[in-house]
């Protein structure tokens, strides 16, 4: 697509600059950047096509982006002026299905416009969160050994009195060794689900059986618990904000099907493996 960047041609330059440049404070959309026999090709078209660029073309220089677009953007000009034949049905049929797209996609913006509203927020926030807690956290400590024997020798010598910080210390070939094998504050799906497993099974202050996970085997003390809050409104804000559009775009399209005319009848009945079989030849 854009394997011409490199280079503007004679056609391009004598079109860009054929009238005076405007000021930069004067430029709009509907600025003229070049015509093509008669037709125009603006600013406005241009920021649109770069808008519509794989990123990695977005990313490039202005000063080479610029130029660029613009020879594209008349180069496609000249060529769509010299084709006099009849449009091959799936150009036109693709150009149909875009313009329903693009304004459909305007239609999406308008409900969004209005969608997110604090009452809103406050609404799914309540129904979400009000009434609900943020379940139960776990103070655990561990220590990680590479071999049953090693761990199963430790649980009896925890049970025996030894204390469990220095223990970890001595001990422990994971990293939260060195801070006595604490793992501080945690909440259900924060750790490997047989190391879970085995502290929620715990009472506080007991000590588990060997437990293997992919690190190896753990000793592990459950130290305490406590009850999570649940969020707050500003903790939660930009998932509730989805939310909101999600339903507001979801009951509008609800609403507007069911309400239109609309008959899907024609599809009764119709191989779905049509859509790969039938060509546009």
């Amino acid at each position: 697509m854009f394997k011409h960047l490199k280079y503007i041609s004679v056609f391009a330059i004598v079109t860009a600059f054929s009238t005076p440049l405007h000021a930069e404070g004067d430029l709009s959309l509907s600025s003229v950047m070049a015509t093509v026999n008669g037709t125009e090709i603006t600013l406005g078209h241009m920021v649109v096509a770069k808008a519509t660029l794989p990123e990695q073309y977005q990313q490039l220089p202005d000063d080479v982006l610029f130029p660029g677009i613009l020879e594209q953007l008349v180069q496609q000009t000249a060529l769509q002026q010299s084709y006099d034949g009849e449009l091959p049905a799936q150009v036109a049929l693709a150009l149909e299905n875009e313009r329903r797209s693009l304004i459909a996609g305007e239609a999406i913006e308008d409900i969004l416009q209005t969608a997110v509203t604090e009452q809103a927020l406050q609404t799914i926030y309540n129904t979400t969160y009000a009434n609900t807690e943020g379940g139960t956290e776990y103070n655990a400590s561990h220590i990680l050994v590479e071999s049953e024997e090693e761990a199963q020798a430790l649980v009896n010598a925890l049970r025996e009195g030894a204390d469990f910080a220095t223990t970890a210390r001595e001990s422990s070939t994971g990293p939260s060794g060195p801070g006595g094998g604490s793992l501080g504050w945690f909440g259900t799906g924060a750790m490997v689900p047989a190391f879970e497993a085995a502290v929620i099974a715990l009472d506080v202050g007991t000590i588990s059986e060997p437990v293997q996970t992919q690190f190896g085997w753990h000793v592990i003390k459950l130290n305490e618990t406590r009850q999570a809050e649940a969020p707050t409104l500003e903790d939660v804000r930009t998932e509730l904000e989805q939310q909101v559009r999600n339903a507001a775009v979801t009951t509008a399209l609800e609403a507007l099907t069911g309400q239109g005319n609309v008959d899907q009848s024609g599809a009764e009945g119709v191989d779905p493996g049509i859509l790969s079989t039938l060509t546009l030849d």
